[in-house]
Formats: structure tokens, sequence, C-alpha cells
């Protein structure tokens, strides 16, 4: 696959993390992770599993909260045994929308290991700044920031 092709799926996955957002939490490592997906544009909940609790809490007090989350963590060493922890503690509440995770992770495997690398990609493979929004036009909602 060539960088138009990576960049062309990624914003199709954007597109979709985009609108699923809107309703349905996402479970990200740390604040850098948050910010990088807010400078994409999304708008949903977006809630950082570094906060100064341990991770049961964290996934009692998820569990308690959300029927349903998208659980978003980095696919580097650490970010894999964190998700097998949360996703162990939160079974049946984030299975529906683990192929954002796992697509995002093979398109980006080659360049990056981290949510907070995601806008610089994207930008790379682009050519400009990526946003995702209300401000985008209704059919293409992954668009450049001129």
């Amino acid at each position: 696959m060539n960088d138009i092709e990576r960049a062309e799926r990624l914003k199709e996955i954007f597109k979709a993390l985009y609108e699923v957002n809107k309703s349905v939490p996402i479970v990200v490592e740390g604040k850098n992770d948050a910010k990088a997906l807010r400078k994409i544009g999304l708008v949903g909940d977006i809630i950082t599993l570094h906060k100064g609790e341990g991770l049961y809490e964290f996934c009692e007090n998820i569990d308690r909260r959300f029927h349903k989350i998208i659980l978003l963590l980095d696919w580097d060493e650490n970010g894999k045994s964190l998700h097998n922890i949360v996703s162990r503690h939160l079974s049946g509440s984030w299975e529906e929308f683990a192929s954002f995770r796992e697509t995002i992770k093979i398109l980006c495997q080659k360049h990056i290991k981290d949510i907070e690398g995601i806008p610089a990609l994207l930008e790379r493979l682009v050519g400009e700044e990526v946003s995702v929004g209300e401000t985008a036009e209704k059919e293409d909602l992954l668009m450049p920031i001129k």
C-alpha cells in the first residue's frame, strides 16, 4: 500500500470514528493522545487512562458510567500490556469497536506506534494538516485545513 492509499484509508477510518465518537467515548492512555485526537477534530468524550487512579478503579468507574466505549490504546509494548488488562476488565463494552484500533494500528505501524503521532502522520501523508469535524463538508468530514 502506498502513502496515498494509506492516507485515504486513514481518512475513512477517522470519518467513521468521528461519527461514532459523537455518542461513544474513546479511552486513550494519556493527555497527549487526547490532544492528538482533538487536533484532528474529534468532538466526543475522550477519557484518559492515566489520571491518578489505579487500572481496576478506572475500569470500574468506566463500567459504571458507560455502556459502550472505544478502546484506543497505543500499540507499543506498554500500550499492548495496558490494552490486555483494560480489555479484560471491560469485557463486553469495547469489542464492537475493536476494528478502529486494529485498522489504525495496521495502517500506522510502519510509521508510528502511538495515538499522539497520528496528526503528524496524517499531515505527512496528505501534505497538509487534517481535521475532522462539524466545519467539514458533509460528504468529506476529513479535510485539509487551509
